[in-house]
C-alpha cells in the first residue's frame, strides 16, 4: 500500500501540500484534507470556520484536489486525500481525481464536529454503515483505492461490523482513530483483510510499537506530523517490525 508504513493523518485545514512537502522523505503516506465537498458540508465547513475551526474552502474543492495531487507528483511518498460529502457525486468525481494520480481517496467518518454530525457527515456515517458502504461502492467503481478514517469509542458502533462493511464495498483501508481503545485495533484487523492504519497519540517507538501488535499494517501521525525525529523513530520501528516478521 505504501512504504515505510508510516502516514501523516489529515488535520482540518492544515494539511496540504507544503505541510507533506515539509516531512516527505519521512513517511510513506500523506492524507491531505480533509475538505469539504458539497454544499451541505461546505456549509457546515463554513459555520465551523465561524467559530475558529480551520478549513479548506476553495471555490472548486474538486480541482483543489487535483492541483494538490499534481504538486505532489514527485514526491518520494503516496498521496491521499480526506474528503467530506453527503451525496455521491463529488465523491465519485474526487475518487476519478485521485485514481489518475495514484492517490488513495479517504472517507471522512471521523470529524466529530456538530455542525458537519448534522448535516449527515462525519462520524454520523459510523452509525449507518449501509449509507457509508454507498460511498465507498461509489469510490471503488472509479478504480481508485479506498479508504474510510473512522473513531473508536463511539456509542452502538462496532469498528468490527463497520470494517466489514467497508470491505464487502470494495474497500482498502480503514484508517482507525483507536481515541483511547488502542486495543480495537485487534478486533477490526481480526475481522477483515483490510489494510489497517492505528491513529492517535503515536509519538515514538512505544507507540507505534504497541499498535503494530495489535496487527496494525502501519501507523499515522497527527499533532505530532512536523516533527521529524519522531517520524524517523516511528518510521525506524515499523521498518524493524516488519523486517523481524520476515526474517526466517
Amino acid at each position: 500500500m505504501f512504504e515505510p508504513r508510516v502516514a501523516l493523518a489529515s488535520l482540518s485545514g492544515e494539511a496540504d501540500v507544503s505541510w507533506a512537502c515539509a516531512v516527505e522523505s519521512h513517511v510513506g503516506c500523506a492524507f491531505l484534507g480533509g475538505i469539504a465537498l458539497d454544499e451541505q458540508t461546505r456549509d457546515a465547513a463554513r459555520a465551523m470556520v465561524d467559530r475558529d475551526r480551520s478549513e479548506f474552502l476553495p471555490d472548486d474543492p474538486v480541482a483543489f484536489v487535483d492541483d494538490q495531487l499534481a504538486s505532489l507528483v514527485d514526491a518520494p511518498l503516496r498521496p491521499a486525500f480526506n474528503v467530506r460529502s453527503t451525496t455521491l457525486g463529488p465523491v465519485e468525481r474526487t475518487a476519478t481525481v485521485c485514481q489518475r494520480h495514484d492517490a488513495i481517496i479517504e472517507i471522512n467518518a471521523h470529524c466529530r464536529q456538530n455542525e458537519m454530525c448534522a448535516a449527515g457527515a462525519g462520524e454520523s456515517l459510523l452509525r449507518e454503515p449501509d449509507r457509508l458502504a454507498t460511498f465507498v461502492e461509489a469510490a471503488a467503481s472509479t478504480g481508485a483505492t479506498v479508504s474510510v478514517k473512522g473513531r473508536a469509542e463511539l456509542d452502538g458502533v462496532s469498528l468490527p461490523g463497520v470494517a466489514q462493511a467497508i470491505e464487502e464495498a470494495g474497500g482498502d483501508l480503514f484508517h482507525v482513530d483507536a481515541m483511547d481503545s488502542e486495543s480495537v485495533i485487534d478486533e477490526v484487523t481480526d475481522a477483515t483483510d483490510l489494510f489497517v492504519v492505528a491513529n492517535n497519540g503515536v509519538r515514538g517507538a512505544e507507540t507505534a510499537r504497541e499498535y503494530l501488535s495489535y496487527g496494525a499494517d502501519a501507523v499515522s501521525v497527527g499533532r505530532a506530523s512536523d516533527r521529524p525525529a519522531v517520524l524517523d523513530e516511528v518510521r525506524a520501528t515499523t521498518a524493524e517490525w516488519f523486517a523481524s516478521e520476515v526474517s526466517p
